[in-house]
């Protein structure tokens, strides 16, 4: 696979094989606290925000919203390869750059700094570095930008908006949380709700009970964490998954269940929460992060301190 003009291998971690590893890519600002940076960008421009950083290549950036999820995910490799050094489907992750080389140091500096096991940086110039995902064969894809997010996703691409936030680091083992409907499952039923209302949702539902959802913009991603998922026992597992949807359990959790099912999709816990704010059981969960396509959701889940990543419906 030829690599993009300003990839940089990162020589300190052994490179996944892409065709077997679930490739993760995360853009600076994903993983990064780079607000303060960015502005300087825009109001000052590239030379400024390039003179800013090769002074200040040495002082580690902040950690961004992503950060705990990719340190999370670094620990079920090594649970994994503690399991079986020969181990193969691992995380991989790589860093997706619009800096240029020069500028992007202090962002090499900092994942050295934090022992962050990221195999590739990419630093392109492109206005749509997105185009680079497919060859990769990244299976999710976190920015802080929303264009990104848009191009990859048309691109067919599991990707997320994450807002930077400041976010407490959750514990082990590695909890991701998501949204059904227009994150793991198709819009279908939400497209009956907006035209038809509740009643009409309902209806809809039992009367399609028996038909699994359409995918969703995560399943992919999901069905790979799944798979890793499986190489452990419940009991012993490095990694948990949550479904939290705003369905009601008695009249619209059952076709979810089913769905899940006939995907394979083993889930840890369900809850299906009848329109009731996600807030409360995010906290509980302390998720290391959380996928939803509802933004009122997004923003619950940041009132608490939830590492959140938007999955818009409407780019």
């Amino acid at each position: 696979m030829a690599e993009p003009e300003g990839t940089i291998i990162n020589t300190d971690v052994k490179q996944k094989d892409p065709s077997e590893a679930l490739v993760i890519a995360v853009t600076t600002r994903a993983i990064f606290n780079l607000e303060e940076e960015h502005k300087l960008y825009l109001e000052k421009g590239k030379e400024e925000y390039t003179r800013h950083q090769q002074a200040n290549q040495d002082k580690p950036l902040p950690p961004g919203t992503a950060f705990a999820f990719i340190q999370a995910v670094q620990y079920v490799n090594k649970k994994i390869l503690e399991s079986n050094p020969a181990e193969k489907d691992l995380f991989d992750i790589l860093v997706l750059s619009n800096n240029s080389p020069e500028s992007g140091m202090r962002i090499i500096n900092s994942a050295k700094h934090y022992g962050l096991e990221i195999s590739k940086f990419c630093f392109v110039s492109d206005e749509d570095s997105t185009q680079y995902l497919k060859s990769h064969r990244v299976k999710l894809f976190l920015s802080a930008d929303r264009t990104d997010v848009c191009n990859a996703l048309r691109r067919g691409v599991s990707s997320a908006l994450v807002f930077q936030q400041e976010v407490k680091a959750p514990s082990t083992p590695l909890r991701v949380v998501f949204d059904g409907d227009a994150v793991l499952f198709s819009d279908e039923t939400d497209q009956v709700f907006r035209e038809q209302g509740l009643e009409g949702a309902v209806q809809y539902e039992q009367a399609m009970e028996a038909v699994p959802m359409g995918e969703g913009p995560l399943k992919a991603f999901a069905m790979h964490l799944g798979k890793i998922r499986k190489k452990f026992s419940q009991e012993k597992s490095p990694i948990r998954t949550y479904l939290v949807t705003a369905r009601g359990g008695r009249d619209m959790g059952i076709r979810a269940i089913k769905t899940l099912r006939e995907w394979g999709l083993a889930i840890d816990e369900a809850f299906f929460m009848d329109g009731a704010p996600k807030g409360p059981i995010l906290s509980q969960i302390q998720p290391h992060i959380f996928f939803d396509d509802g933004l009122h959701n997004i923003q619950g889940a940041q009132d608490m301190g939830i590492p959140s990543a938007w999955v818009p419906s409407c780019c």
